[in-house]
């Protein structure tokens, strides 16, 4: 897996770019490195203010921004809500769960088989160069949450 790069290898690109760096986002690359959550700005924010309480809404976006620019994470819009950051840049899919919103990693290894299904007709010559597959349902914890809901009445 692909992660963005360590804290300190995030303060000396930013530095390189000549774009600030503050303590709160050095707080921020630390929040992000090795996250799997697939945060929102929002819930970043949230987590961010409880270690540095004045911290941002703003800065937490601009440096989302900036890392996203810089091909540190990616910004993810799964269809509903806020758009989520994933510092995993390798090429993969994500499960979402409809009930309670977690957010997956899965790898699809024939990937290409999909994409050979699409005929060109359909694409009117577009031309496809990433693929982006996001798999709708319900995660093992909700998903058994429902069952036993459903024994138990």
């Amino acid at each position: 897996m692909r992660s963005m790069r360590s804290p300190a290898e995030l303060t000396s690109a930013f530095r390189a770019q000549g774009l600030k760096v503050t303590p709160q986002r050095q707080l921020l690359f630390r929040l992000l490195h090795g996250n799997q959550a697939h945060p929102s700005a929002e819930a970043l924010f949230h987590v961010a203010s409880e270690q540095m309480p004045g911290i941002s809404l703003r800065t937490v976006y601009q440096t989302l921004t900036d890392l996203a620019t810089m091909g540190e994470l990616r910004q993810l819009s799964l269809g509903a809500g806020s758009s989520r950051f994933d510092p995993n840049v390798d090429d993969h899919h994500h499960l979402v769960c409809h009930e309670c919103g977690d957010v997956r990693d899965v790898y699809v290894h024939d990937v290409a088989s999909l994409t050979d299904g699409v005929r060109a007709a359909d694409v009117d010559g577009f031309e496809v160069d990433t693929t982006f597959i996001v798999f709708g349902g319900r995660c093992a914890a909700c998903a058994a949450r429902s069952s036993s809901t459903e024994t138990s009445s």
